[in-house]
């Protein structure tokens, strides 16, 4: 770099990255492929052998230690509309917001549902009690839900601004292990550019003074049916 000649900060992050990749082989392919990795570090663990019983047990009770409340539905529609209603009932719900797609079924009697078509402004998404939503699948390892803005769970505002949130997630839908649950994201990440949105019970920070305070980032109130 010559002296006194002005450097954008796109230039000079290009220039760190190829800095850093400057000993990197000419041939290795730009996206890390398992199969092809040399380390044997990197060979861990990708499937889970533990029966599906096992891991929804497990997801359940990971996800019932970040705090959040965890219901397992009864067989068919109206199994999984008792335990919605349950949950409201529990939470004194007046009023909901869902996605536009959300299932009739799953729609609880004596609570206003309002589908987010047209998009309902922040405004009015800070004030209903609720949001009522699915999930792109759950982790048991970590008792993580996962969201990627696909079919009957919406765009981002929806999960991040009332104070409570129900989530419905199918047994066939909760994977074992971080790993497998990239690994079946990858595809639509890739095809889509979503963006994902991982959840670990209601949210909370413990940033200030150590002291824990919920509800800072998104919902502070985590209600999760499992369907089976």
């Amino acid at each position: 770099m010559v002296a006194g000649t002005a450097v954008s900060a796109r230039e000079l992050i290009l220039g760190r990255v190829r800095a850093a990749l400057v000993d990197v082989p000419g041939d290795e392919p730009p996206a890390w492929e398992p199969s092809q990795d040399r380390d044997d570090a990197a060979r861990y663990n990708r499937h889970s052998e533990l029966e599906r019983a096992a891991i929804v047990a497990l997801f359940a009770q990971r996800c019932g230690e970040y705090r959040a409340s965890i219901t397992h539905a009864g067989r068919g529609t109206g199994g999984v509309r008792g335990a919605i209603e349950a949950a409201c009932a529990r939470h004194r719900v007046g009023s909901l917001v869902a996605p536009a797609d959300l299932p009739e079924g799953w729609r609880p009697g004596g609570v206003a549902v309002a589908l987010d078509e047209p998009a309902l402004a922040n405004r009015r998404l800070d004030r209903v009690d609720g949001a009522l939503t699915g999930c792109a699948l759950a982790i048991a390892e970590t008792g993580t839900i996962v969201l990627d803005t696909g079919a009957v769970q919406g765009r981002r505002a929806l999960t991040l601004l009332p104070d409570l949130h129900i989530c419905i997630v199918r047994a066939e839908q909760i994977v074992a292990s971080v790993p497998e649950a990239f690994e079946l994201l990858a595809a639509s990440v890739r095809e889509s550019a979503r963006p994902l949105t991982l959840i670990s019970g209601p949210s909370a920070t413990s940033d200030i003074e150590l002291k824990r305070v919920e509800g800072v980032h998104g919902p502070r109130r985590l209600e999760v049916v499992i369907v089976p």
